[in-house]
């Protein structure tokens, strides 16, 4: 996804009550960012922030924490989160900007992560650039060490090498897929999807959506 520069986004970042700057800080006491204790669930990825808003107005029940990396996106995120929220509601999603490559850096086992949601990341089909991939075994390895027993992965994707690979890797890594869906459109055995703006895009072009829900194995 290319966004192009924005030079309002950083300003109204850190002047947004649930953008959190210094993600390093919060390691391990993550729960501190919100108004209250909850589940903590992350996506990794959050584009321009639809799904996030939809997603943490349904379950005000969990905490959200929202990764993306790019400034531009994160100013997006920023304020279709605010039009999902009455002003100054904001209450269980944050945003934050970090290289997910490193999410250890910035979450720890105390975290106890216990979903996290990948949708429509980049596919990296080159061989040369599949360890970037969100769904690649060094990042699983990574997640597993900041997730609860028991804990899933929602991975959805208009990309068919990289579902079949992906799906490769979470067994590989010791995650158990619980949900396989090929065509999630056609299916109903995942009720209450919230479609994605790429989601929408791919779905109207006539190319099928798939989706894997990958349980972490409780030891």
């Amino acid at each position: 996804m290319h966004i192009r520069p924005k030079p309002w986004a950083r300003p109204e970042l850190l002047a947004c009550g649930f953008f959190i700057p210094e993600a390093t800080e919060l390691r391990g006491h993550w729960q501190d960012a919100f108004e209250r204790r909850a589940p903590l669930h992350l996506e990794l990825g959050c584009g321009k922030g639809t799904f996030i808003a939809a997603l943490g107005r349904r379950h005000p029940e969990v905490n959200y924490l929202a990764v993306d990396m790019i400034d531009a996106v994160l100013g997006l995120s920023k304020r279709n989160v605010e039009q999902a929220y009455a002003p100054g509601a904001v209450d269980n999603v944050r945003l934050t900007a970090w290289d997910i490559a490193r999410i250890g850096e910035i979450l720890s086992p105390e975290d106890a992560v216990e979903r996290i949601y990948i949708n429509f990341c980049n596919p990296w089909p080159k061989r040369r650039y599949q360890k970037k991939r969100l769904t690649h075994s060094r990042q699983l390895e990574q997640y597993k060490k900041i997730m609860v027993p028991g804990a899933q992965i929602h991975f959805k994707t208009d990309d068919d090498p990289l579902f079949e690979a992906s799906l490769q890797y979470f067994e590989y890594s010791g995650f158990r897929v619980t949900t396989l869906i090929r065509d999630l459109h056609a299916s109903d055995e995942y009720p209450g999807n919230i479609v994605t703006e790429h989601e929408r895009m791919f779905a109207d072009q006539g190319i099928k959506i798939k989706l894997a829900i990958a349980e972490i194995n409780g030891e």
